[in-house]
């Protein structure tokens, strides 16, 4: 007896269209009833984000979306109001409206002006004509929102954020990269310091700070009194932090990735007070802190030997600093060290001797380093990524294995 797909029970059916990409789980629904109806299983379409192009009205569009239990929705772009979307999956746990230039203030209190107790994620990113007036709306109700990304929002100021303080208890990440109005007092807000105004967002696990160049070490003091369940704190490119506040984050115990990346006023003493306190981070950038020596791995390697992930890219260290580090640094997993320009093949030999553990590391533009030092470095039983960039071989020295490392 002769068996075809089209015998297979329709929960069959759709466990095979649960592994399709997105346009293929649409593509089968084309191709006959059964299909089609094994097809609109809530199981295939688990997790997916539609994303859309409102353009004109398309009365099936949101039933089609709701019958196949879709409830994230990316917006590529905007023609129509908000309100559509809203009123159309009332259901709706993550929308994503990053780049939606035209999204006013306006338009997006037309389409909250109730509660919407499923959001969970909102993505505001680049929408720069958001301002405080939204962040109220957004407060009053979406209480259970727990993503609330506004990265690129510049006219987002600190009452913008007493508002978020006020109304998002449950919100456990905020990204305010390049919010430049934002300052210590905001960040107060958010800390839960101003308690008669604001009870504060006291759940947030990450907290997106780059490039809001007013912050200061008061900031930093408030996050580590207030925000003591923080996990990952990005200050990448706040020239306004120094090595004093570097103090305040060295208590916060739950802290386990902190990007200082590009942070100009951080120095060996920044580390010093980082590793010297109760951190267990696993990850930590201090690329382009051009006052971040040799010194630093010293302490890395005493009180911060946990971490996983390590960037010194165009840090002033070198063989003597890489000697003092790696011995103590055995769980330590990605290493960059790009732009490095004093370390050699004597480095190299260090790290291939004593970090085991390493599965990528990046060389970029370490133009003293030889074919002898990646021959070393290409032997560690773990690397899965190597990144050489700028490094120059002759072209006798090069080989099959180096093409291929580099093109990884």
């Amino acid at each position: 007896m002769e068996t075809h797909i089209s015998c297979l029970f329709p929960e069959i059916l759709a466990i095979i269209f649960s592994y399709l990409d997105v346009k293929d789980k649409g593509r089968v629904a084309q191709v006959c009833t059964a299909w089609r109806d094994a097809s609109y299983h809530k199981s295939v379409w688990r997790g997916v984000e539609a994303k859309l192009h409102l353009r004109r009205a398309n009365p099936s569009l949101f039933p089609s979306l709701q019958t196949r239990g879709i409830k994230k929705v990316q917006i590529l772009s905007l023609r129509r109001s908000l309100s559509y979307v809203i009123q159309g999956m009332p259901h709706i746990e993550s929308l994503n409206l990053c780049g939606c230039f035209n999204l006013t203030d306006n338009g997006l209190g037309h389409a909250f002006v109730q509660d919407i107790s499923s959001l969970r994620v909102l993505n505001l990113s680049l929408c720069k004509q958001i301002t405080d007036s939204s962040l109220g709306r957004i407060a009053q109700y979406l209480k259970n929102l727990e993503v609330l990304e506004l990265g690129g929002c510049s006219n987002i100021t600190n009452t913008g954020l007493l508002l978020i303080a006020w109304g998002l208890h449950r919100l456990k990440s905020l990204n305010l990269r390049s919010c430049r109005h934002v300052s210590d007092v905001g960040i107060g807000h958010l800390s839960g310091m101003t308690r008669s105004a604001a009870e504060g967002c006291l759940t947030l696990e990450k907290l997106t700070l780059q490039d809001c160049q007013k912050l200061t070490d008061l900031s930093l003091k408030h996050i580590s009194k207030g925000l003591n369940k923080l996990k990952v704190l990005n200050l990448s490119f706040c020239g306004g932090i120094s090595d004093a506040g570097m103090i305040h984050l060295s208590h916060m115990t739950h802290l386990c990735s902190l990007n200082l990346r590009s942070c100009d006023n951080i120095s060996d003493t920044g580390i010093m007070h980082l590793a010297t306190g109760s951190l267990r981070l696993t990850g930590l950038d201090v690329s382009f802190c051009d006052k971040i020596a040799d010194q630093s791995l010293a302490y890395i390697a005493q009180g911060l030997y946990q971490l996983k992930s390590l960037s010194l890219c165009s840090c002033h260290i070198s063989d003597d600093g890489i000697n003092r580090m790696v011995r103590q640094m055995h769980e330590l997993k990605t290493l960059n060290i790009g732009q490095c320009v004093r370390i050699t093949d004597k480095g190299l030999e260090l790290i291939a001797d004593h970090l085991s553990q390493l599965t990528g590391i990046d060389l970029y533009g370490c133009t003293k380093i030889t074919k002898r030092g990646l021959e070393r470095i290409t032997q560690l039983p773990c690397l899965k990524v190597l990144n050489l960039g700028l490094w120059q071989m002759t072209e006798s020295e090069r080989s099959p294995l180096f093409y291929a490392q580099s093109a990884g």
